[in-house]
C-alpha cells in the first residue's frame, strides 16, 4: 500500500486557502516529500509527519513555487532532531546549486543556533546530501523503488518526473509539464499519477499575457486524463489547480478529465489523502 497526501494543492498565486505545491508519498513509516512549496512543514504536521520523519525530499524541478520552503526543510530538519540525521534531496541538474545558495543564506542563523546550542556545538551542522538524476533508478536505500524520467516544462528545463514502487502499489508524481515520452515511460501500468493541472479553457481568456504564457508548458485536466488513460493508470489525482476553485469544488474539473479517462478521479483541498492499494 503506498499513500498519497496532497499536502499543498495551490500555484504560485497566493491563496489562504492552499499551501504551495508539494506531495507526501508513504509507505508506512517511509515517506517521501515532492516538492516543496509555501507552508508545506505545516501541512506535514497536520499529517503527522516532521522534517525528521522524512526519507527524502524529492523536486521535480526548480521553479520558485516548488521551492520556496526547502529552507525550512532543511533548517528544521537540522535544528529538530537530536544527532546528526543528514537530509537527502533529489532533483534535476542545477539542485546542487540551489541548495548550496540556501545553506549560504542560512549561514547566519546557523551560527546563531550552534552558538546557543551545546548539543549542536559537538557536530556543527549537518549536510545535505544531494543527488541530481536525469533518467533512471534513484537507489536511496529504502524500502520503495523510485524511478524517475525527463518530463517537459520548457523554457524550464531539466525537469522530472518520479515513480514509487512499494509490495505492488505504484505512484507517479508528474510536477509540471506537458504530455510527453517520459512521462508516458512511468505512467505504464501505475496504480495512480499525481499531476499538476491548469484550466486552460479558462486562461486563455484572461486578458493579461503573463497569464497567457502559462498555457504552454502546463497540462490541462484533459491533457493530464489522456496520459493516465495511454498509461493504464488506474486513479489519477489532480492538483496544483490554477484557477483555485472553492473548497469542496472541482466537479467541472473532474468532468473535463473523465472525457478522456475511464478510471477513478481524485482532486480536493490540502491534505486530501489517497490510498493506492496494490495492483491486482
Amino acid at each position: 500500500m503506498l499513500n498519497v497526501t496532497l499536502l499543498g494543492t495551490g500555484s504560485p498565486l497566493p491563496d489562504p486557502h492552499r499551501a504551495g505545491p508539494a506531495t507526501l508519498v508513504s509507505a508506512g513509516d517511509e515517506h517521501y516529500l515532492v516538492d516543496a512549496g509555501r507552508g508545506v512543514l505545516m501541512r506535514m504536521a497536520s499529517a503527522m509527519v516532521g522534517a525528521g520523519n522524512l526519507a527524502a525530499v524529492l523536486l521535480t524541478h526548480l521553479h520558485s513555487d516548488h521551492i520556496t520552503d526547502l529552507n525550512d526543510v532543511i533548517t528544521s530538519r537540522w535544528v529538530m532532531t537530536f544527532e546528526p540525521t543528514p537530509l537527502t534531496i533529489v532533483g534535476p541538474v542545477g539542485t546542487q546549486e540551489i541548495v548550496d545558495h540556501i545553506v549560504a543564506s542560512l549561514g547566519p542563523d546557523i551560527g546563531y543556533r550552534i552558538d546557543h546550542h551545546e548539543d549542536l556545538q559537538s557536530y556543527g551542522f549537518t549536510p545535505v546530501n544531494v543527488i541530481e538524476v536525469s533518467d533512471g533508478e534513484v537507489d536511496l536505500g529504502g524500502r520503495v523503488k523510485i524511478t524517475c524520467a525527463p518530463t517537459d516544462h520548457r523554457p524550464v528545463h531539466p525537469t522530472v518526473g518520479f515513480r514509487f514502487d512499494h509490495e505492488g502499489a505504484s505512484v507517479v508524481t508528474a510536477g509540471d509539464t506537458v504530455p510527453c515520452e517520459g512521462l508516458d515511460r512511468l505512467c505504464v501500468g501505475a496504480g495512480a499519477l499525481v499531476h499538476t493541472v491548469i484550466r486552460k479553457d479558462l486562461i486563455e481568456n484572461v486578458p493579461l499575457q503573463r497569464m497567457k504564457d502559462t498555457l504552454d508548458y502546463h497540462s490541462s485536466p484533459e491533457e493530464a486524463a489522456q496520459t493516465a488513460a495511454r498509461g493504464g493508470v488506474g486513479t489519477l489525482v489532480m492538483t496544483h489547480y490554477v484557477p483555485a476553485f472553492p473548497s469542496g469544488g472541482g466537479d467541472d474539473w473532474k468532468a473535463l478529465a473523465a472525457g478522456h479517462f475511464d478510471g477513478a478521479i481524485e482532486l480536493g483541498d490540502d491534505l486530501h489523502r489517497v490510498e493506492v492499494a496494490p495492483s491486482s
